[in-house]
């Protein structure tokens, strides 16, 4: 059973804007395992931007949106060998979301050039 369900939306431009102006932005809402992916892409600001959407997405599918003990380098999105993304709650974050009804974790990323957008959906 579907207990959430999150979109978003985000320009490519404004997430390179803040990783290029912004020093520590990149390590902020991102985590290691994260840039080792992101950076060697030639795109590599549309992976990130992706990867922000999905952060917001799963904060909506969740319903409470930023609590006390959330952190975005604390929400992973990971690819498989395949290419198919996965997401995982980290630290303190991780123990946030411990005994939710929720189960399955669900994450569908994509991006265009100028634009990126992710669906977050959490079952029971």
């Amino acid at each position: 059973m579907v207990i959430g369900l999150g979109i978003d939306m985000i320009e490519v431009d404004r997430i390179a804007s803040k990783i290029s102006k912004e020093q520590g932005f990149r390590e902020a809402v991102f985590t290691k395992n994260e840039i080792e992916y992101c950076e060697p892409k030639p795109n590599r600001f549309e992976h990130y931007a992706a990867r922000f959407a999905a952060k917001e997405a799963f904060l909506k599918a969740v319903g409470t949106g930023w609590v006390k003990g959330i952190a975005f380098n604390e929400i992973e999105i990971i690819n498989d060998l395949k290419g198919k993304p996965s997401l995982h709650l980290l630290g303190e974050t991780k123990k946030t979301f411990e005994g939710s009804a929720s189960k399955t974790i669900s994450v569908s990323l994509t991006h265009l050039k100028t634009i990126a957008s992710a669906v977050v959906v959490i079952e029971n």
